[in-house]
């Protein structure tokens, strides 16, 4: 079984930072990007961000570019989201998620194999 967690979500003013950390454990398993996901309530969950596993090549949602920057560290099955200049509409919960299917740039959370739990991020204005 893959498990997957996310750590450092929080509370957080308007135009401050967070980062927010993803691990994946357990059974050995190929995947070819990490993504962020994030939904807030009353809407569905929509991409944020992915990193590449083959060239760390990264593809981010319009919303997000110039804000938020994702990477991994394959060697820790790790992906991160560094998200600066935060604003209120950021808020939300956000999952980390592997895709084991193919190369590609991969945006819709069906197309996602395995997830976390989501860590919240609240941004006050």
């Amino acid at each position: 079984q893959v498990h997957m967690a996310e750590s450092g979500g929080g509370l957080v003013q308007a135009g401050g930072s967070l980062r927010l950390s993803c691990a994946a454990s357990g059974r050995t398993f190929r995947y070819y990007s990490m993504g962020w996901f994030r939904q807030a309530p009353g809407k569905e969950r929509e991409f944020v961000a992915l990193v590449s596993w083959s060239g760390g090549s990264t593809y981010y949602a319009d919303s997000v570019k110039g804000r938020f920057t994702v990477s991994g560290d394959n060697a820790k099955n790790a992906v991160y989201l560094q998200m600066n200049s935060l604003k209120p509409e950021d808020t939300a919960i956000y999952y980390c998620a592997a895709q084991t299917r193919s190369l590609g740039i991969w945006t819709k959370a069906g197309e996602y194999d395995y997830w976390g739990q989501g860590t919240q991020v609240t941004v006050s204005s």
